[in-house]
């Protein structure tokens, strides 16, 4: 089972001030709010949750002095329903950077958040728990890096048992990225959940638009060691995963030469694999004619062995690192080396496997028979299958890492509307239970839907003929009442 990371060190949100009519590539979406909303700190814009979600209830909050996006949210009452989604337009095989962000306020009254889950796709991400951060007046995000393997992207909260109130969220961000980034991952079989960025010895946080894909990078600094600052300007395009410029501009060093011991990121993690990105630039004038050479540790074990370190910077990275407790980064430098080691940048994900997806012929089928009926479940949207506990209502699945739709159970849910001609593409349905419903319409031709072996249509609002390859079906049950209007 996936253990989720919460580290209220990591999630806290930073505004950062700077002005700027550029907006990074893809949606700020400001979860609550009626109007587009412009953060007068950073000039970015975020857009109303409208069309992205069909559930849930918007609310403002009471606070002075909020920042836009975390004075409105969208929380979700609604205590049947497995699951709570937006669902967003999504290139297939391109990868996005995925943040949520959280700021409770007490809008229900209550005193402390609840504690409830995300999913993304088919896969549990995380426990989402505010209560620590919001006890100290502060927002809480968390992050996922991943590619779309259909085209679109799904993002869920779900209650868990530990739920006592209505869930909710603040905002969503879905960043484009390039297909160079973390393409050392297999991103088939993971994701990246954010664990730590960190700009060492920096004193502000950096980000759009210094970091065009609206990256976090969070300030870092040991009272045991020394900052520096770089003498001369960097150019970061060629780096593979396009880190900005400024996280080169200062690091931590010694002031003598000798091993540079750092804990970080500060927090505990849990036993498990990780991708770790370091990134090193010499800070000395480029015509310094002494090499700044070290190894690299990591928990005692070698991470990377005599790295020279020049004022082009450079990238050490492993892509699937064993991490446990806390982390010791420990910089040695070389017997011949007169100059002490440094650090300016890093980066930690877990990697998060993915719980695979639902057959995309019978979520396409799904999505068309959701829009069909004028009043669909509030969870029909985001995977019809998975996660397994947070399936579509009414909605069974066979076992297989890929599941197929065998059976909808959709009796006495007030369901109006017509029943789509793409249930025939549902081609493993066994089960199709409609009856003391108020659809209307014709039923589709199923001739493909061959493994069927029951049919309930009673007390329903539907006409014409059932369908000659049905009625002559062996094994097949069908039900029907007078209240259709069906000839057999």
């Amino acid at each position: 089972m996936y253990v989720s990371i919460f580290l209220p060190w990591l999630l806290t949100i930073p505004f950062l001030v700077h002005s700027s009519h550029q907006q990074p590539k893809g949606l700020l979406i400001n979860c609550g709010s009626d109007v587009k909303q412009t953060v007068p700190e950073t000039g970015l814009t975020y857009i109303p949750d409208d069309g992205f979600t069909f559930s849930g209830n918007k609310t403002s909050l009471d606070a002075k002095d909020l920042f836009p996006i975390l004075s409105t949210l969208r929380y979700f009452p609604d205590k049947v329903a497995r699951k709570y989604c937006y669902t967003f337009q999504a290139i297939k095989g391109s990868k996005y950077l995925v943040r949520t962000i959280y700021y409770y306020g007490g809008f229900d009254g209550g005193k402390e958040p609840p504690v409830f889950d995300q999913i993304v796709g088919g896969t549990k991400w995380s426990v989402v728990n505010t209560t620590e951060d919001y006890a100290n007046g502060l927002s809480s995000y968390y992050e996922i890096i991943l590619v779309a393997h259909v085209k679109t992207l799904s993002v869920c909260i779900a209650r868990s048992n530990q739920t006592v109130s209505s869930p909710f969220i603040s905002a969503i961000e879905v960043i484009s990225l390039d297909d160079s980034m973390y393409n050392s991952t297999d991103f088939g079989a993971y994701a990246l959940v954010t664990v730590a960025r960190s700009s060492f010895g920096n004193e502000d946080t950096i980000s759009f638009p210094e970091d065009p894909y609206y990256r976090l990078w969070q300030p870092f600094k040991d009272d045991s060691t020394d900052v520096v600052s770089s003498q001369s300007s960097i150019t970061t395009s060629e780096f593979w995963n396009k880190p900005p410029a400024e996280a080169f501009a200062t690091a931590i060093t010694m002031s003598t030469t000798k091993k540079l011991d750092v804990q970080w990121p500060p927090g505990l993690l849990p036993s498990t694999r990780y991708h770790v990105s370091l990134y090193f630039r010499d800070d000395r004038n480029s015509k310094t004619n002494t090499w700044r050479v070290f190894s690299i540790m990591v928990n005692g074990k070698t991470f990377y062995s005599n790295l020279n370190v020049t004022t082009d910077g450079v990238t050490v990275y492993a892509p699937n690192w064993p991490l446990s407790g806390q982390t010791l980064i420990s910089l040695i430098p070389d017997t011949k080396s007169s100059i002490a080691p440094l650090i300016n940048a890093g980066e930690i994900y877990q990697l998060m496997p993915l719980g695979g997806r639902t057959l995309p012929q019978d979520v396409m089928a799904m999505e068309e028979l959701a829009r069909g009926f004028d009043n669909p479940p509030l969870d029909w949207s985001g995977d019809p299958c998975l996660p397994r506990e947070n399936s579509w209502t009414g909605v069974s699945c066979s076992q297989e890492k890929m599941p197929r739709i065998i059976s909808l159970q959709l009796t006495n849910l007030g369901l109006t509307g017509i029943l789509a001609p793409t249930v025939s593409n549902l081609t493993a349905l066994h089960h199709l239970w409609l009856g003391d419903n108020q659809i209307s319409g014709s039923i589709p031709e199923m001739s493909s839907v061959d493994q069927l072996e029951t049919l309930f249509l009673q007390h329903n609002k539907l006409d014409g003929p059932v369908p000659q390859e049905l009625q002559g079906r062996k094994g097949l049950h069908i039900l029907v009442s007078p209240e259709n209007h069906l000839s057999v």
